[in-house]
């Protein structure tokens, strides 16, 4: 299936009903008075992330969800039936925009999370609120109120604990195929990642993550050479970017000016991501004599000034991949437990309150 992070969605929430203009019709009861009852309110639309889902894909042929309408009053001062709410599924990791004032309506990154996104007209009134002194048989009613209509633009943000960044053909597919149970398309020619692949990686018992792997970079990706950085911001919310890189090139490049190239654009395309923690990882070290690569490894580390943890691997292989998937994976727990020694507890909550 292909991957789809934006796209355009009309949602048109449900009319109100309208009020009715009715009066008593019983036997012996000439004059009974209005009985005409209200309008049903219209159904509201509401945006739900589900966990099933990984793609935007679904909306590139239905793009319009409408609610239903509320049914008109009746007599017998008896309310028409509102409209049914219509709830759209969407991914984890969906941003909400409102495309005529670019307003960000929501973020939905929690399973079951729900957004309303267009509210229900009320329903009308029926006569039977315009009975006055001076007015016994009134015939005023008034239509139900429109529901709301809105043009949105879903982002999604793919949510992964851990972004594979590079150039074209670094290893960075191979590696996500070694670690986990993604299968990226794999091949000698650049740019064969056009979409952003997730896979989650087993640690162990109850241990695990997910890692993204997105489209390489390239020297003008910010300017939109190649695939430009139009996939960069799904390693927004990631924990952790591994910086892999072609350690041994065919084609004699030099693995330093790459590293700085990719850099650069990132820096270009955010500040803040640039200098989230980046970890090396030295791919492709098998091409070597073995007793070749630690010199060789050694001697680039020393050129980059590279002060964080380094790791020499060979994703075809799998050489030093479980070792870098046990360092990331103890990374990712220690992060995890001070986000929940951060998060203020319930009875934190309960002493606020009391104060």
């Amino acid at each position: 299936m292909k991957f789809v992070d934006e796209v355009t969605i009309r949602v048109m929430a449900g009319d109100g009903g309208a009020g009715s203009s009715s009066f008593r019709r019983e036997k012996f009861v000439p004059k009974g008075g209005p009985d005409g009852g209200d309008g049903g309110a219209g159904g509201d639309v509401w945006l739900e992330a589900d966990e099933g889902l990984n793609t935007l894909a679904d909306f590139r042929h239905t793009r319009r969800f409408a609610a239903e309408r509320g049914e008109s009053g009746m007599g017998r001062q008896r309310t028409g039936k509102s409209g049914k709410p219509l709830t759209v599924k969407v991914p984890i990791g969906t941003l909400v925009w409102d495309c005529g004032t670019e307003e960000l309506i929501g973020d939905l990154v929690e399973h079951g999370q729900r957004l309303q996104v267009a509210q229900g007209g009320r329903g009308g009134l029926g006569n039977i609120h315009f009975k006055s002194s001076v007015n016994r048989a009134p015939r005023k009613t008034t239509p139900g109120t429109p529901g709301e209509r809105r043009e949105l633009r879903l982002e999604l943000k793919v949510l992964a604990d851990v972004g594979l960044l590079g150039m074209p053909n670094a290893g960075k597919s191979t590696l996500i195929r070694a670690i986990s149970a993604a299968r990226p398309k794999v091949a000698d020619y650049p740019f064969t990642t056009l979409h952003p692949n997730l896979g989650v990686v087993h640690a162990g018992q109850g241990r695990s993550f997910v890692v993204a792997d997105i489209p390489g970079l390239i020297e003008g990706a910010a300017e939109g050479a190649g695939l430009g950085v139009r996939f960069l911001k799904h390693l927004s919310r990631t924990r952790l970017l591994l910086h892999v890189v072609d350690a041994v090139p065919l084609d004699e490049r030099d693995p330093l000016d790459d590293v700085r190239s990719v850099y650069t654009e990132l820096q270009r395309f955010s500040p803040d991501l640039a200098a989230r923690e980046r970890w090396l990882v030295l791919n492709k070290l098998d091409l070597l004599p073995e007793d070749e690569r630690a010199e060789h490894a050694r001697q680039l580390v020393e050129r980059l000034s590279w002060e964080g943890p380094v790791f020499e691997i060979s994703a075809l292989s799998g050489t030093g991949t479980e070792y870098l998937s046990q360092r990331v994976m103890s990374h990712i727990e220690a992060l995890r437990e001070q986000e929940a020694d951060a998060a203020p507890t319930d009875q934190d909550d309960d002493k606020h309150e009391t104060e």
